[in-house]
């Protein structure tokens, strides 16, 4: 069944011998190209960021996500409009440019930010051509009051985030990441073709709407656990990661100095606590 990100397809079913005609609903992905737009020296510039693969729908959260993660802003009011750039269209008639304009006195440093990189719907570190482009722009506070979520709970998390990935029930070739509060209820789900594009969607939607609080909060991830997720989190003082995939030794060592929790391989009753063991609690009623 088509729904919103995704297409139908005619395609042939084969079981064992017998093949036959039918349709398969398939993950949309086209490019997005991201501008923007900003003050300096008495005239407005736009200069083009960056190209994103992703799954269209919710292209504002991504790109405000993106910006807050990559450190281009720290807070909702740099961003004065996100607007359809020309008539680009895509193949599904989507809009594929958006133009960003920052508030006056937000500028952007592209030669210190270097931030002219393409970036491919399965990593999100992709076309950085050095270390000190994915090193994090500032040091923010990752609060160690909490969250404090309860051993048992971790072992529900991939339950309650499968029945609420709509996308992926439809067409199995989507990520999810999502928002959840400490006793597990879910504040707030996306899911897009790209792993980091889904935690930028994520982030975008909850920092814009005032909706994060990483005191009492955490996130979860559908896919690998690397250093973009991590420096992600980082940079919006997250301070606790569950994922139902692996860490790399590089996200790992993130976390560690930012004293994130991590916790990754979630199966039935079994996941590993990578870093930050003490978030999580062996009282049931906490």
């Amino acid at each position: 069944m088509k729904t919103d990100g995704s297409v139908d397809y005619e395609i042939h079913r084969v079981d064992g011998l017998i093949r036959e005609a039918s349709s398969d609903c398939v993950s949309i992905e086209e490019p997005l190209e991201i501008v923007i737009r900003y003050f300096k020296d008495n005239e407005w510039i736009n200069e083009p960021l960056m190209v994103t693969m992703r799954t269209p729908g919710d292209d504002k959260s991504l790109v405000s996500g993106l910006l807050f993660s990559e450190g281009i802003i720290q807070d909702k009011s740099a961003i004065d409009a996100i607007e359809v750039n020309g008539s680009n269209k895509g193949k599904y008639d989507v809009d594929n440019s958006l133009i960003v304009t920052l508030s006056k006195g937000n500028q952007l440093d592209l030669k210190n930010l270097q931030r002219h990189f393409m970036v491919n719907s399965s990593c999100g570190v992709c076309g950085k051509g050095t270390l000190n482009a994915i090193e994090i722009a500032y040091e923010p506070n990752i609060s160690k009051e909490g969250p404090i979520v309860s051993i048992d709970l971790i072992n529900k998390l991939p339950n309650i985030l499968k029945e609420k990935q709509k996308q992926f029930a439809n067409t199995g070739g989507v990520h999810a990441s999502a928002l959840l509060s400490e006793r597990g209820e879910l504040l707030h789900i996306a899911e897009d073709v790209g792993r980091h594009n889904a935690l930028d969607k994520l982030i975008g939607h909850v920092r814009c709407n005032d909706m994060l609080k990483p005191i009492e909060q955490f996130v979860m991830c559908s896919g690998r656990l690397g250093f973009d997720i991590i420096q992600k989190a980082v940079m919006s003082g997250i301070g606790m990661i569950v994922g139902i995939g692996a860490p790399t030794s590089l996200a790992l060592d993130l976390a560690t100095k930012f004293d994130i929790t991590l916790i990754g391989f979630i199966k039935k009753n079994k996941y590993n606590i990578y870093t930050g063991n003490w978030r999580i609690s062996e009282n049931f009623g906490e």
